[in-house]
C-alpha cells in the first residue's frame, strides 16, 4: 500500500496530500481580501507556488486546475494574472466556474493537482 504524506494538517483539512507521485492541494484562498481580483489571484497563485515547492514540484507539473470565482464577470482580469503566471507550453486542463465561496470577501479559490 502506497504511503500518503500530508502537510499542514488541521482539524478540518490538510493543505497538501501526496500519494503515488500525485500532489493534491486544498482550495487556496487569499489572505488579504481587501484586494481586487488581480491581487487575490496573485496571492493564491503564490500560495500554490509555495505548496508545490514544499512538495518537491512546481507549476510546470500541474495536471489539473479548478478555479472558482465569486463573479464570473471577473474572469478576464483573473486570466491576465493566470496567463502571466503559468509557463508557456505547460498550461494544464482547467475548469473555471462561478461559485458561492465560503467567505463573501473571497473573489477566488483555486484547487490544484500536480505531479511530484
Amino acid at each position: 500500500m502506497a504511503q500518503i504524506q500530508r502537510f499542514h494538517v488541521g482539524p478540518r483539512l490538510s493543505e497538501t496530500a501526496i500519494h503515488n507521485g500525485t500532489i493534491y492541494l486544498a482550495g487556496q484562498v487569499p489572505d488579504d481580501t481587501s484586494q481586487d481580483i488581480r491581487g487575490q489571484t496573485a496571492q493564491v497563485l503564490a500560495m500554490v507556488d509555495r505548496l508545490l515547492a514544499e512538495a518537491g514540484s512546481d507549476k510546470s507539473r500541474i495536471l489539473m486546475t479548478q478555479i472558482f470565482l465569486a463573479d464570473i464577470g471577473e474572469i478576464g482580469a483573473m486570466n491576465e494574472v493566470w496567463d502571466a503566471w503559468i509557463p508557456a507550453g505547460h498550461t494544464p486542463p482547467r475548469a473555471t466556474v462561478q461559485a458561492a465561496l465560503a467567505n463573501s470577501a473571497y473573489k477566488i479559490e483555486i484547487v490544484v493537482t500536480a505531479a511530484a
